[in-house]
């Protein structure tokens, strides 16, 4: 069932996804091709709502330019400079996350905080809860947080980059202490379900709305039934946050692809999975429950080169590969999610609607948002030019909450 309630009425703006500011009351039209059939469409924007979806003539509309509702990423830890998860985080950089996601397409997302100390992580979440009281536009973006760790598997492998020193056992009362520093933001939270009391924090934090996805695990199959059984319905970025070499069967990944109770969420952008995985776990659990993510952090979108970040010193090639320096892991994602959008329709030869999905309607279902273009639905819109093969969805225009950005 989609979860709405991320956060206590009383900490945020009255601003929400299917609503605007009272100050706003911008009108405008945006003409591109329906990715499902190539057909021409006229979209009409009043007050921060569509309000009509209708066909257009042809022939001022370019046969590769086409408009899409903006793309939901409930995994971003960063992009083009921008680093949530750095000591001393505030909320201007937070506002800037949403200003340079905006301009690559992404108009809802889930700010990642990664495992850190208690003190880091808490000031994270009221750097996020501060921008969305200071900026009616934040508040849109970003409907909850995303905390992924501290409570994941400790061992090499399954932790990934995430720093062994902050790795530690789920609390209840930890859990109490994030919601109090964000105001009830926190909406999603991965973690290893290997913990003896997994079971039990799960099915709390469900029990107050939050999303709760298993990832950075070595757990076995009982433990990953009875996460699901308390709740849990994600897996988080399935395939990777895992041990480099898992016994034929069973293992961790298996289990989570047999639960159909679980929605996997998946990078595709061409490191993280190969294409005959990322094909065969589209098979095993069928597109509806399959959610594109990027997992960007800080150095995505920057030049090919060497930078700092969660796991130490990182290198990321011409190709778009983000590693750790010196091993094989890899330190999150950089690229961008309309990257991965394109890259999914090469790996699994599915039509750019049905990739498209992926990143908009199945995470919009899962936040309780409608992840689609429809009368009265919240006017998040772009358009971007796309042809067969292509890396990337070249944005063309950009409507956010009902307001046109270059």
């Amino acid at each position: 069932m989609p979860r709405k309630h991320f956060a206590h009425p009383s900490q945020l703006q009255p601003v929400s996804r299917t609503g605007v500011s009272a100050q706003m009351s911008e009108r405008g039209e945006l003409v591109g091709r329906a990715p499902e059939n190539g057909q021409p469409l006229r979209v009409t924007y009043d007050n921060g709502l569509v309000t009509t979806v209708e066909v257009a003539p042809a022939s001022p509309c370019p046969d590769n330019l086409y408009i899409a509702p903006g793309l939901i990423d409930l995994q971003v830890n960063g992009y083009a400079g921008v680093d949530i998860n750095a000591a001393g985080v505030t909320s201007q950089n937070v506002i800037d996350l949403v200003r340079v996601q905006r301009q690559v397409g992404t108009l809802c997302f889930l700010p990642t905080l990664v495992t850190a100390s208690r003190e880091d992580l808490l000031a994270g979440l009221s750097s996020v809860a501060e921008a969305r009281r200071a900026d009616p536009q934040v508040a849109h973006a970003i409907p909850a947080i995303h905390v992924e760790g501290p409570w994941i598997s400790p061992q090499d492998g399954p932790r990934g980059a995430h720093p062994i020193d902050h790795v530690r056992p789920p609390s209840i009362e930890e859990f109490d202490a994030w919601q109090a520093a964000s105001g009830g933001l926190v909406g999603l939270v991965t973690l290893s379900p290997h913990w003896t009391n997994s079971a039990e924090i799960i099915a709390y934090m469900v029990a107050r709305g939050v999303i709760v996805s298993i990832g950075h695990t070595a757990a076995s199959e009982e433990d990953i039934q009875r996460a699901a059984d308390a709740g849990a319905t994600m897996s988080t970025h399935l395939g990777n946050g895992i041990a480099l070499n898992l016994p034929r069967h069973p293992n961790p990944i298996w289990a989570q692809l047999d639960d159909d109770r679980l929605t996997a969420c998946l990078i595709a952008d061409g490191f993280h999975i190969p294409g005959s995985v990322f094909r065969s776990m589209l098979r095993a659990k069928q597109q509806e429950r399959v959610v594109l993510v990027s997992d960007s952090v800080a150095s995505a979108g920057l030049k090919p080169g060497r930078y700092r970040g969660v796991g130490g010193e990182l290198e990321l090639t011409p190709e778009g590969r983000l590693g750790i320096v010196g091993t094989s892991y890899l330190a999150g994602s950089g690229m961008n999610l309309a990257q991965c959008v394109a890259i999914a329709t090469q790996m699994a030869a599915i039509a750019l609607d049905e990739a498209l999905a992926l990143a908009t309607r199945n995470p919009g279902h899962l936040l309780g948002q409608p992840g689609r273009i429809a009368v009265g639905s919240p006017a998040d819109l772009i358009t971007f030019n796309w042809q067969a093969g292509a890396t990337n969805l070249d944005i063309q225009n950009i409507v956010a909450n009902g307001k046109r950005f270059q």
